[in-house]
């Protein structure tokens, strides 16, 4: 793959977790094949393009939350195809001058990344796959994306939607290799599809989603406890108001969350952490 590449340049094959996403979010830069697959996981959970809103949402709020408290560059695991109000919009809104690095598995998210990035020289998206974190940590190593991310410097580590694609059993090995690099003053950011969602549909249709999942993208999906998910952030120290769903981490009145006037809230969780 070379940076000249275009999305055009590409067929498509299976549909990616990147690009289902990016339909669900009623973005542009996804195949048939990842069309097929959406529809066929909204039929199964038909919310499922509310969840992908409130994550994105979600992610904007954490964001200017880390910003402000001071982080100065950013590490995106499992970034998706870039939609409105990426990570480097919202930050750099703030401060110019903050850095971010875009990492996917998927090649059309990254070209689609470095499309959007040309002429930013703090941003950078890499293909690779996160979790294999010990080729990332080699990656970071390497004195050319040591200008974007400088693991000695406190770093936002974020994994947003996407580590309900890791297995139980590598779950850890996923997480804590470049968690635990971090140095004090770091932030880790996690949004979850929790196990609450089998409370609000029976057992087989939370099986048709994830089948899905699995047959159209190679994908399995595995929904976590709260108590599962707050292991993943280690020693560090949420910060208010903790793990909760999505649409009640400090809401934004002015850009509302799709569960913000439902009874029920978002089968997603999410938390910041700080390690201090």
């Amino acid at each position: 793959m070379t940076d000249q590449q275009t999305i055009g340049s590409f067929d498509g094959g299976k549909a990616t977790v990147a690009r289902i996403y990016d339909y669900l979010l009623g973005g542009h830069q996804n195949f048939e094949a990842d069309r097929t697959a959406a529809e066929q996981i909204l039929r199964a959970v038909p919310e499922s393009a509310n969840m992908a809103r409130s994550n994105r949402l979600f992610m904007r709020r954490a964001v200017r939350a880390v910003t402000e408290f001071g982080i100065r560059q950013f590490l995106d695991l499992g970034s998706g195809i870039p939609t409105q109000g990426n990570v480097h919009e919202v930050a750099q809104a703030i401060d110019p001058a903050i850095r971010v690095l875009y990492v996917d598995i998927d090649p059309v998210a990254v070209v689609a990344s470095n499309q959007i990035l040309a002429g930013n020289p703090a941003c950078r998206a890499i293909e690779a796959d996160f979790t294999r974190p010990e080729l990332i940590l080699d990656a970071l190593a390497d004195g050319d994306l040591a200008t974007v991310i400088d693991l000695t410097l406190p770093t936002a580590l974020l994994y947003c939607s996407v580590l309900q694609t890791v297995p139980q059993d590598r779950i850890d090995a996923v997480v804590a290799p470049i968690r635990d690099r971090l140095v004090a003053g770091s932030a880790l950011v996690i949004s979850h599809v929790s196990a609450a969602l089998t409370e609000r549909y029976n057992a087989s249709t939370v099986s048709a989603g994830k089948d899905v999942f699995r047959r159209q993208a190679d994908t399995e999906v595995t929904l976590r406890t709260d108590a599962e998910l707050a292991a993943l952030f280690g020693d560090f120290t949420m910060i208010e108001p903790g793990l909760v769903p999505l649409d009640q981490w400090r809401p934004a009145p002015s850009d509302p969350d799709p569960y913000a006037d439902k009874a029920i809230p978002s089968p997603m969780r999410g938390a910041v952490a700080i390690r201090y």
